[in-house]
C-alpha cells in the first residue's frame, strides 16, 4: 500500500513554470513505477509521464515533450513534474500514479492516486 500526496500546483502566467512534487509513503517507493495523469474540465483524464522504479526509463506523451520533465527521488519517496513555457491548455487538475514494477501509460493499470492538484494557466 502506498499513499500519494501531490504539491506545488497554483496560479501561473503563460510561458512560466511549476514543479509538481508527489510524496509517497512507504518503504518500497523505490519498487514502484510512477506516473503523473492529468484532467481538464470536461475531459478524460490523460497521461503525461511516467518514470521506471529506478529512472533508467521515461516516458512522455508527444505533445509535452521538451516542456516536461518527470524524475524522481527514491531516498526522498518523492516524484516530480518540472512544467516550462506553461500553455492556457495545460490547464487541469494533475494526478501522481503510482504501481508495482513495471512502468505504463495506461491509466487503468495503476493501483494507486494521489488527490490531485490544480493547475490554472492564465493567457
Amino acid at each position: 500500500q502506498v499513499q500519494l500526496v501531490e504539491s506545488g500546483g497554483g496560479l501561473v502566467q503563460a510561458g512560466g513554470s511549476l514543479r509538481l512534487s508527489c510524496a509517497a509513503s512507504g518503504r518500497t517507493f523505490s519498487t514502484y513505477a510512477m506516473a503523473w495523469f492529468r484532467q481538464a474540465p470536461g475531459k478524460e483524464r490523460e497521461f503525461v509521464a511516467t518514470i521506471s522504479t529506478d529512472a533508467t526509463t521515461i516516458y512522455y506523451t508527444d505533445s509535452l515533450k521538451g516542456r516536461f520533465t518527470i524524475s524522481r527521488d527514491n531516498a526522498k519517496n518523492t516524484v516530480y513534474l518540472q512544467m516550462n513555457s506553461l500553455k492556457p491548455e495545460d490547464t487541469a487538475v494533475y494526478y501522481c500514479a503510482a504501481r508495482s514494477g513495471r512502468w505504463s501509460t495506461i491509466r487503468y493499470e495503476y493501483r494507486y492516486w494521489g488527490q490531485g492538484t490544480q493547475v490554472t494557466v492564465s493567457s
